[in-house]
């Protein structure tokens, strides 16, 4: 597991740890998110019927940007706690957003007030090697959010920012 950073406008709050692992299998991707802290302290989605979903980075989420090693597209995810949620293709930095093809994703699960783990399993076409970028958002009541990642560029938190790429894939 990779710990990830909190940005540095965010207040440490509830959540006092975030960490994250993928790995590239022969069909897309497999990732797994940990949060650690007070979790009934934090907004957490009602799980729901899987399907895709726009939006969900409103509230707690987690994030993977793909993007193939000295390329400018880049594939994101968003993977949501309710079991719902999102991938979209861009051209170049925010540039392009379209619906991306997905064969399948699986999302899981599971929480009590120490800890959430959400496991996904994500088949879809992704280039290798790759540059990747792994990202949580913690909602808490009131509308704040923290933002979580490997890395951030300088300034306020951008995660559709090649610097927040840190780990490299390959199979």
């Amino acid at each position: 597991m990779q710990p990830l950073m909190l940005h540095q406008t965010c207040d440490l709050g509830p959540i006092r740890a975030v960490t994250a692992t993928i790995t590239a299998t022969p069909q897309g991707c497999e990732a797994e998110f940990r949060l650690d802290g007070h979790v009934a302290a934090i907004i957490v989605p009602e799980p729901a019927a899987p399907k895709r979903m726009d939006n969900l980075w409103k509230t707690t989420c987690f994030e993977i940007f793909w993007q193939p090693l000295s390329g400018t597209w880049y594939r994101e995810f968003n993977l949501s706690p309710s079991g719902r949620w999102a991938a979209y293709d861009f051209d170049s930095f925010r540039e392009g957003m379209r619906d991306a093809p997905v064969e399948a994703i699986a999302i899981s699960c599971s929480h009590d007030e120490n800890g959430l783990v959400l496991k996904a399993s994500i088949a879809a076409e992704l280039p290798d090697p790759a540059q990747v970028a792994l990202n949580a958002i913690v909602d808490h009541p009131g509308g704040a959010l923290q933002f979580w990642a490997l890395a951030f560029p300088p300034g306020k938190a951008e995660f559709h920012s090649e610097a927040c790429r840190q780990a490299i894939i390959e199979r």
